[in-house]
């Protein structure tokens, strides 16, 4: 099991690992505009699935900045954002941020991504930061379960994977 720590302390990820060669778990989660939304949706696309605590804190603001930056390079390559924020939160924070190359998706509802993905903090309600890849046949290609949640991903590694 992965081992995850907030602020140096561990905390309990409540799902199951997800590792390189699984099928990618489909998952409901809300757009900006309050619309559920699945992994289904973008079929036949390579994903980065880019998961953040909340996204308007320092180095989640980053993450979502550099995913977003990277986006405007890589073709047929679909960058999504998922936080526990509010959609109506995530929305302004992208307005304010130019945020416009990826799409950011809320899991505050039911929290079913974060439990299929074994990203859901139980101790704050919060989601661990992470990457997953996932191919066009919903395969995951990579996987990165960030060790300390304050801490970045490698984006090099990830942006590396996809340009493969």
């Amino acid at each position: 099991m992965v081992q995850v720590t907030f602020a140096q302390k561990p905390v309990t990820l409540i799902g199951p690992e997800i590792q390189v060669g699984n099928d990618a778990p489909n998952f409901k989660v809300l757009s900006n505009d309050l619309q559920e939304v699945t992994l289904d949706k973008y079929d036949g696309k390579v994903k980065i699935i880019s998961v953040v605590p909340s996204i308007d804190t320092g180095v989640c603001a980053a993450q979502t900045r550099r995913f977003n930056e990277e986006a405007a390079k890589l073709d047929d390559i679909q960058i999504l954002t998922i936080s526990m924020d509010l959609p109506f939160a995530q929305a302004r924070y992208c307005a304010a941020e130019g945020i416009d190359n990826v799409d950011t998706l809320s899991d505050h509802r039911d929290a079913d991504f974060g439990q299929k993905y074994g990203v859901l903090m139980e101790e704050l309600r919060l989601l661990a930061r992470a990457v997953f890849v996932v191919d066009a046949d919903n395969k995951v290609t990579y996987v990165e379960y960030v060790s300390e949640v304050t801490d970045h991903p490698d984006y090099d590694a990830v942006l590396n994977h996809v340009k493969k």
